[in-house]
């Protein structure tokens, strides 16, 4: 099957950058979506926070990533109850203490009031998410920007809120920007390996090269079906639990 042989390619990229690959093993009812392990949780210094997804067809994933995540040796420290909705794809960690979040039609004010409590120690900073296309598309806060760096991003500016533009000034982060072309094929989706070595979807070429010509190392993968035909990017497909 085409779809676990891209997995399977996409886990033998990541290995041989040289991360541990934690394959989750919880059973779980037929669920395409789950495949995108970022979303039903979030991962802080206190363990993991356990989050309920604004779709609610995916809201069964939340305990079986938990069970998942306590066989990995991660405790679970806190979740999102109703009427509370979070989805993972909506957070960035812009650094340790810094937790950017998107509020859209997946998560909610609840939800992230929820989330600045479970996390007292984090300047929880939520920006409005565009329209775009309306509910029934996911537009998360991964599908605008990704982290490449202390001080560098991938973006596409056109679609940012104001005021996340201005905290990145503020910061000192540069930002390599997504062409028009490359927005919707998951350009500003990028997963960083560590700094400046990124793992990103291939066929963003232009995207790849702007990375490169801000000193990043892109490595890209196969995704016609991990990706491509459920709009998640290498972030979505992971949830990192460590990074050194």
């Amino acid at each position: 099957m085409r779809l676990e042989e891209e997995h399977e390619a996409f886990r033998g990229v990541l290995e041989e950058a040289g991360v541990e690959v934690v394959v989750a093993a919880t059973p779980h009812a037929l669920d395409p979506d789950a495949i995108y392990a970022y979303d039903p949780a979030l991962v802080a210094d206190d363990g993991a926070l356990l989050l309920r997804p604004g779709k609610e067809g995916r809201r069964g994933e939340v305990e079986v990533m938990g069970a998942d995540l306590v066989e990995a040796g991660v405790p679970v420290a806190a979740r999102i109850e109703a009427p509370g909705t979070v989805e993972g794809g909506d957070t960035v960690w812009l650094d340790e203490s810094t937790l950017l979040i998107g509020r859209g039609y997946r998560t909610n004010e609840e939800g992230i009031r929820q989330l600045a409590e479970a996390l007292p120690d984090v300047a929880v900073i939520p920006f409005d998410l565009p329209h775009w296309h309306g509910a029934g598309e996911v537009m998360h806060l991964l599908s605008l920007l990704s982290p490449l760096d202390r001080d560098l991003v991938v973006a596409y500016p056109r679609l940012m809120p104001v005021r996340l533009m201005e905290l990145l000034e503020e910061r000192g982060v540069e930002i390599v920007e997504v062409p028009d072309e490359e927005f919707e094929t998951m350009g500003p989706n990028v997963l960083a390996l560590g700094p400046r070595d990124a793992l990103a979807l291939e066929g963003n070429d232009e995207t790849r090269r702007r990375m490169e010509r801000a000193g990043v190392h892109v490595r890209t993968y196969r995704g016609d079906e991990i990706s491509r035909k459920g709009d998640g990017g290498p972030t979505c497909l992971t949830r990192p639990i460590l990074r050194t």
